[in-house]
């Protein structure tokens, strides 16, 4: 659908950035019953949001942007710093023609020159809360003129924990100002927040629209737990993205994973919360200028991401809840270009999958992990397409030539080039072949060796305790005087905990712990004895499932300050961007 009619400032605006085609979100809010009135509206991402709330902003406010700026018109608040400096670079360009000053306000940035920019006049002024909440308290920011406030990503910023700087901040605009909500969900929070800021809103829902991202291939592989990271290496090197995102829970893992990627020759960066403004924004144009080609990202790290390149996306770990599917996937397939989602999907959890994709209404198709016989075929086939390019050669590049010809055969030159290109490339992995047979085979394989015979302990602390192999296993080396190779599985219970000792030294790992009982014999002591083994235990005690772990796959760490049998403390949500 072509875009109505606009003031000429913008139409030659967005002619120039190549836009012809309005989105269904874009057309929804230029509508007439649209003008002047609050909107609420739901989009998913890549729909062209921003340039939608960007045009419907100059409802009344276009012929205001060529008076000398003073105090801001308009207010767009962000949850994240990415996506308030991305805003701001879209209504840069979008009003530019307008005469509309920018003024952009997020953490991590000069908040000094931030206060200039705003006592020097600021027609529009982008930020995330608690940035913006910060400079209306010091007296900075006056919001005494706002005539319209837009709140992007309203759900996000709640999730977040933004909502008292949402409140303070939109209780210091005026009564009478428009207030344009988009949100990709509706929750309780959100309606609450709409019924209390806004006056009779338009509702606005284009998130049903091509639901999934037709412009998005989505796939699922199935792979063994233990499998995961050698799936995400296939993937990268079947598909070998301009750019590709992989979505890890949480910042250990990012850290984990992009170590892995980087070891095995892939150019790759990761943002996570743990990485300075300036690092993400290091990372950032590592990608945007080619130096890297893969970014291993958190959720919220990657929110307000926008590169043209990125093609590809690889859930590592499954997203929460069929809305973060839809964020994450929407990191690509967007503007009319094609992208690929793929999940990697454990065997034990793939109808929970299933379940999210005919949540969200998404079809992928199933399929198996690339394989390295595959990935040598796209290898080759693109290096062929390479080579066979057209492309122009100096005279150097010629008389180098000659003196190649001159030493070696055509075909042996080509071989070499060949060989050159391959080394270049970060080998495949062996996975196990996807049948029941296949992997009943490579459990077998991998049992640990001297543990055909196992002894079965107990510990009385389980997962209400907090139990964790990670800081179990250096306990039982200490109050064993065993090393923590001579620890088999742990299965920790919801009350007590089961592990494996070889029985070849069990008799001395029991003796060890009766003299080491009497040296932690305080209240946080542990109590370790023999066991029929966790099976056993649970048709006793009719308990769960145990939670399965292998000692051999964590390393030890420290319990933390609070002690190994504290309970977690409730941590008020981190207000990232402010």
């Amino acid at each position: 659908m072509t875009f109505p009619s606009l003031p000429s400032v913008l139409g030659d605006a967005l002619a120039e950035r190549g836009y012809t085609d309005a989105t269904s979100v874009q057309s929804a809010v230029l509508a007439p019953e649209a003008r002047d009135r609050d909107l609420i509206v739901s989009a998913r991402t890549g729909s062209g949001k921003t340039i939608a709330f960007g045009l419907s902003l100059a409802d009344g406010l276009l012929d205001r942007f060529s008076a000398p700026a003073q105090a801001p018109l308009a207010l767009i608040i962000a949850p994240t710093r990415e996506l308030a400096l991305q805003v701001s670079r879209e209504l840069d360009w979008l009003y530019a023609k307008a005469g509309a000053r920018m003024a952009t306000c997020v953490g991590g940035m000069d908040a000094s020159r931030e206060r200039r920019a705003l006592r020097g006049g600021a027609h529009i002024v982008v930020g995330t809360p608690g940035r913006l909440r910060d400079h209306l308290e010091r007296g900075a920011l006056d919001l005494s003129s706002t005539a319209a406030v837009v709140l992007d990503e309203a759900d996000e910023m709640l999730d977040m924990g933004f909502r008292d700087d949402l409140e303070e901040i939109l209780d210091a605009t005026p009564e009478g100002r428009r207030t344009l909500l988009f949100s990709a969900t509706m929750p309780k929070p959100i309606v609450a927040l709409a019924r209390r800021y806004q006056r009779d809103a338009l509702r606005i829902s284009t998130a049903g629209d091509d639901r999934g991202h037709g412009d998005i291939d989505f796939q699922a592989v199935t792979v063994s737990p233990a499998e995961i990271d050698a799936a995400a290496i296939n993937l990268l090197r079947f598909h070998e993205a301009e750019t590709a995102i992989l979505f890890c829970a949480t910042r250990d893992n990012v850290r984990r994973l992009h170590a892995t990627l980087q070891e095995r020759g892939f150019a790759a960066v990761a943002l996570s919360g743990e990485h300075s403004q300036s690092e993400r924004n290091q990372a950032l144009q590592a990608l945007r200028d080619r130096r890297a080609r893969v970014c291993v990202a958190t959720d919220v790290a990657a929110r307000g991401i926008d590169l043209p390149s990125l093609s590809l996306v690889i859930h590592v770990e499954i997203p929460r809840d069929a809305e973060t599917l839809q964020h994450r996937s929407g990191r690509t397939g967007r503007a009319g270009k094609k992208g690929t989602a793929v999940l990697i999907v454990p065997y034990p959890r793939r109808k929970r999958v299933e379940s999210m994709l005919r949540g969200a209404r998404i079809k992928a198709d199933w399929i198996d992990a690339p394989t390295p016989e595959a990935i040598r075929a796209q290898d080759r086939e693109r290096l062929l397409a390479d080579l066979l390019r057209p492309v122009e050669f100096d005279e150097e590049d010629r008389a180098l030539a000659e003196r190649l010809l001159a030493e070696r055969t055509p075909a042996d030159i080509a071989a070499a080039l060949v060989r050159a290109h391959r080394a270049a490339m970060p080998q495949p992995e062996e996975l196990i072949e996807n049948t029941p047979e296949a992997r009943r085979a490579a459990q077998k394989e991998r049992h640990r060796p001297g543990f055909e015979d196992v002894v079965w302990f107990r510990l009385d602390i389980g997962r209400r305790q907090n139990a964790d192999p990670r800081w179990l296993l250096p306990l039982l080396c200490r109050r064993g005087h065993i090393t923590r190779n001579e620890v088999g599985a742990i299965r920790i219970g919801a009350n007590e905990t089961h592990f494996q000792v070889p029985s070849a030294i069990a008799d001395k790992f029991n003796a060890a712990l009766a003299r080491t009982a009497k040296d932690e014999s305080g209240e946080d002591s542990v109590h370790i004895e023999p066991s029929d083994g966790p099976r056993e235990a649970a048709r006793r005690h009719h308990s769960g499932k145990p939670t399965k772990f292998r000692a051999d796959r964590h390393k030890p760490r420290s319990p933390g300050p609070r002690g190994r049998f504290d309970a977690k403390a409730k941590r008020k949500p981190r207000k990232g961007g402010s």
